[in-house]
Parts: structure tokens; C-alpha cells; sequence
């Protein structure tokens, strides 16, 4: 089956959150916009439906009401430090770093409270650093959590792109799959590609790559929107940079298959310029979905201050590297042990009050912005309901009532093989002593006391210093950890309106890059690292750019 060509002024390929910014914003400014892409209509939103919705915002309102004095100078001093631009191709990434910090410090708050969207009052602090004011980290709790989570951050842009399709300014085409940029006169002018049989799949739900077709859309202006490579582990191992060491042989996938890269070569041949390859966002928190949606389905725990972080041997992590504080740096380390797993060891007390599940549909009172089941599941005794359920369920998890049973179950677990059950013993008593003092020597004690002094910390994500092996706090769990592949941070470069640029640096016209695919903008805007809450505002900030710039 061959369909007639098609036509627009803008087309949009990939209808994630960047590509649904991108599109209503084209279709705001008058312009037919053709959407394609190549999963069926389930899956509109992309990865950032999935999403917890935490957005990174400089000097808010919610800022202010917990306390926390924030600035653009102090947020720029963290980016640069976290980011650590050291070469000749990050002078875009660099550009767009300081556009992005003055749209968080400035409008963007008010740009998505006029489309409805609401924030949680608790302002989270991701990615604490521990290494000195210009080193990496947050200095201040910036991660905002969206009302509604990933469903409601993509909301308004999906209601905003189906009232243009009902106006017949907006048409979206899935099962679309673009296999080549076309080109005139220097110009892309367009795609081409395969029409996908249809498929009745749910959301994330691998889907058939069954051609019955080809496809071909003439644009005005063409943005490529189409993701990262994380749900592709060839890729990822593939582009593994040796600062981190060997690429896992096991991993679990954060986002769905579909996250394939298949658009950056695709990119790449027709002339865009594709930097930073090696910088990756992995987690190390990963564990495995008991109620797994696509293969190697992972989730991730967002954990406070207070579990015992140990490597596949028993090793205690050094500082600065405790739950919450330095994710690359983390892995980095966890990659010279030789082995793809590390274990949490823990109590429930602490499990109630500090592990959150990151993922929109672990979190149903927020994503549902259902306040009752919210007081229920957040200030009530007790872990949440999906937390209990991995508790329950996971294969990761063993609840043990003392520490002899824990460390004999850990020991029989997959991987327990190579623990040395007598120095995690050791390492247990040793943190177990240094809680019975308000002062101690080690740094995570005292450092998990001074985040109980933030309120948001305290009332909610801290929980009170006690020891391992306290009865009442009770009973102690182990957690075995993977690493969780989750977003490219380089990409297709480009300029601050989003234009793609060749390997000389000169302008592709026709060609636009946003979102992921971008590196969230010129290729690479965190650097080597992402202070969080970072992804999804990357996708508003490049959508919009891209968005507005092709109609213009």
C-alpha cells in the first residue's frame, strides 16, 4: 500500500512532550502540522507520560513558602558545575544552558500555570551533591512534582494539539515511521518512510514493526523530536564512554522499546551534526517491575538520605556517594567493582517515609491529583500502596526481622554469592553506633541529620536518624539494585531557535531538533551531568523554540 503524498508547513516527527510543544505551538501561529510517528495513537505523549513530573524551577513561589532561598546566580553556579562543559562543540549546549536557566528563573512557572498546570507543594531536593559550593549538585531543593505527574504535564499540550486537529490545523498520523529526510536544493523539505500495520497495543506495550506501506509528507519546516536511545541497549553499550567504565552485561530499561535512536542516524544522513554521544543519564536505583509493562521493564526508587549503600561485595560506598546525592558519580564507582548489581540495606521505617517509586502510574494519588489517597499514602504509618507491593511482590526486595536472617537470604539471592557476609555485618554495627550520638563522624549521619532541617525533608523525606537494627523500626530490608537506563544527555546540535546544524556549524534550513533528540537542546545542555527535574523542562524550553521558530 502506497498513500498519496502529503503536504504541510510543519512537520513534527516523534509526539512526545517536546513534539506536542513543538506542534501547538506551529499550530498557535497559524501553520498545518502534520505529527508522525511510528507507535500507535496509545502511546501519544511519549516517554514524559511515564514520567514522575518533576520540574526544575529557579526562586518559586513554592520555593519561598518552605524556606528556600534560591537565585539565578545560585542555580547557574550549580548548573556549570554539575555540567562541566570542557570542549570546543559545547559552546551551543553552553547557549542553551543559559537560556534554559533564565526561562526556569523567569516565565516558565506562569507559562505553564496559564495551561492549568499545578505544582505540589513540597519542593524535592534531587541530586544533593556533598562536594563543595562549585561541585556538582543542587545547593537548594528545586524539583518541583507536577500535580497530575507525567499525565499532567503532557495535558495541556495534548488537549491543545486535538483542538487543532478537530479545527483541521493539526493532523497525526501513527504507525508512521520516517526512514529518510528528504532534501532539495540544500534543504529538507520533508520525510519519507513506512506506514506500520496497525496495532491495538496499550501504552508502552511493545507493537509490530509490520510495514504495509510507505509514506511521504512535504514540509515547509521539519523537527525531529523522536527521543533518546535508552530503551536500545546496543546503543547505549555502544556509546559507553570509558570514564565510566565497562557498560553493564545486565540492565534494566527505564523507558519503553520504542526509544530506539532509529532518527539519529536517520538525522545524521541527511546532514545534522550529532555531539556528545558519550554523555548518558543512568540510574543505579533500578529495580525490577513485578508488573512489567515493556521488556526489562525497570523502575526506579527516588531514596533519601538514610539506607546503607553497599556494592555487589558488601563495600560501603564512599563519600559522598549515599542515596539521593550524585547519580553519575554513583555509577561511575559502582562500574570498577566488577559487577552490574549493588544493595540497599534498610529498615521499613525508613522505607515508609523515603522511598518513593518514580513513574507515573506508582504514584496514583498524585498522578490521579487525588488529595484524600495522597494524605493516606504520604503522612500516614506505612509505606505507599505501590511501595508495598514491591516489598510484597519485587524480586529485589528481602524483609527479614533481624540482620542474621537478612544477611543468610541476601547471601542465597541471585548475585549473593560474592558478598562478604562478615564485613556487612561490620559495616551494619559500625553505622548502627555512630546513630546512638546527635554528633558523630560519619559524613552520612551528619548529613542526613542536616537535611531533616529542611521542612520539606523532615515532614516527609527524611526519616528520623535510628538505628539498622532497632526492633521498633522494623523489620530491616535489603534491596538489590540495577542499573537503569534512562536518557541520552548529547544529541542533534543546534541553535537557540532549535535549527540543526551541520558539521561546520551552518545552518540546515528545514531542519529542526527538539527534546531529547537534541540533547534537550544544542546538543548536550546538561553537560556531563543533569541536576534533575531537568528532562521534561528541556522538552518544554526546545518544543517551544523549535516550535515557534519553523512557523515563523
Amino acid at each position: 500500500m502506497t498513500r498519496t503524498p502529503l503536504s504541510a508547513d510543519v512537520l513534527v516527527i516523534g509526539w512526545g512532550l517536546a513534539g506536542l510543544v513543538a506542534a501547538s505551538e506551529a499550530a498557535a501561529a497559524g501553520r498545518r502540522v502534520i505529527i508522525v510517528d511510528q507507535e500507535p495513537r496509545s502511546n501519544l505523549g511519549g516517554q514524559a507520560w511515564w514520567s514522575f513530573g518533576g520540574l526544575f524551577f529557579i526562586d518559586s513561589p513554592e520555593q519561598r513558602r518552605m524556606g528556600i532561598k534560591d537565585s539565578l546566580e545560585l542555580a547557574s553556579q550549580d548548573w556549570f558545575g554539575n555540567a562541566g562543559f570542557d570542549r570546543v562543540e559545547d559552546e551551543w549546549p553552553r547557549r542553551w544552558a543559559e537560556a534554559y536557566l533564565e526561562f526556569a528563573a523567569g516565565e516558565k512557572r506562569a507559562w505553564l500555570r496559564e495551561r492549568g498546570v499545578g505544582f505540589f507543594p513540597v519542593v524535592g531536593w534531587a541530586e544533593r551533591g556533598g562536594y563543595g559550593a562549585i561541585g556538582p549538585g543542587n545547593s537548594v531543593p528545586r524539583f518541583h512534582i507536577t500535580w497530575g505527574t507525567g499525565p499532567g504535564i503532557v495535558a495541556p499540550f495534548d488537549e491543545a494539539v486535538h483542538r487543532a486537529e478537530d479545527a483541521g490545523t493539526v493532523t497525526i498520523l501513527p504507525r508512521h515511521r520516517v526512514t529518510e529526510l528528504l532534501t532539495a536544493d540544500g534543504a529538507i523539505v520533508g520525510a519519507r518512510g513506512d506506514v506500520l500495520a496497525d496495532s491495538a497495543v496499550e501504552r508502552g506495550v511493545p507493537s509490530s514493526r509490520e510495514v504495509i506501506g510507505d509514506f511521504e509528507v512535504s514540509a515547509g519546516a521539519t523537527i525531529v523530536s523522536s527521543g533518546g536511545i535508552g530503551g536500545n541497549h546496543d546503543l547505549v553499550r555502544a556509546a559507553w564512554p570509558a570514564r565510566l567504565g565497562t557498560p553493564p552485561a545486565h540492565m534494566l530499561s527505564g523507558v519503553p522499546a520504542y526509544v530506539d535512536g532509529s532518527m539519529h542516524a536517520v538525522a545524521e544522513t541527511a546532514g545534522a551534526h550529532l555531539i556528545n554521544g558519550d554523555r548518558m543519564w543512568h540510574y543505579v536505583e533500578g529495580i525490577q517491575n513485578w508488573d512489567s509493562v515493556w521488556p526489562m521493564h525497570g523502575i526506579r526508587i527516588l531514596p533519601g538520605p538514610s539506607s546503607l549503600w553497599l556494592d555487589a561485595t558488601g563495600k560501603r560506598l564512599p563519600v559522598p556517594l549515599f542515596p539521593g546525592f550524585d547519580t553519575l558519580g554513583t555509577l561511575e564507582h559502582l562500574r570498577t567493582t566488577g559487577h552490574d548489581h549493588s544493595w540497599f540495606i534498610t529498615t521499613r521505617q525508613i522505607i515508609e517515609k523515603e522511598f518513593a517509586l518514580s513513574g507515573s502510574e506508582q504514584n496514583p494519588d498524585l498522578t490521579g491529583k487525588d488529595v484524600g489517597l495522597l494524605l493516606k499514602s504520604r503522612l500516614a504509618k506505612g509505606p505507599t500502596g505501590p511501595v508495598q507491593s514491591f516489598l510484597d511482590e519485587g524480586a529485589d526486595f528481602i524483609v527479614e526481622d533481624d540482620l542474621d536472617s537478612l544477611l543468610e537470604q541476601m547471601r542465597a539471592h541471585p548475585g549473593g554469592d560474592v558478598l562478604d557476609i562478615e564485613h556487612v555485618r561490620r559495616e551494619v554495627t559500625a553505622r548502627d553506633r555512630e546513630i546512638e550520638n546527635d554528633f558523630s563522624k560519619d559524613a552520612q549521619m551528619g548529613m542526613l541529620r542536616s537535611m531533616r532541617s529542611y521542612r520539606g525533608d523532615k515532614l516527609i523525606r527524611t526519616a528520623a536518624p535510628h538505628r539498622l537494627q532497632d526492633r521498633s523500626a522494623g523489620p530491616m530490608v535489603a534491596v538489590k539494585l540495577h542499573v537503569l537506563t534512562r536518557k541520552s544527555l548529547g544529541g542533534i546540535k543546534t541553535d537557540l531557535d532549535g535549527r540543526a546544524l551541520d558539521a561546520a556549524g551552518a545552518v540546515i534550513p528545514g531542519l529542526f531538533a527538539a527534546g531529547e533528540a537534541s540533547g534537550f537542546g544544542g546538543g548536550g545542555v546538561h553537560g556531563y551531568r543533569a541536576l534533575e527535574g531537568t528532562f521534561l523542562g528541556g522538552c518544554l524550553f526546545s518544543g517551544r523554540q523549535a516550535g515557534r521558530a519553523a512557523a515563523r
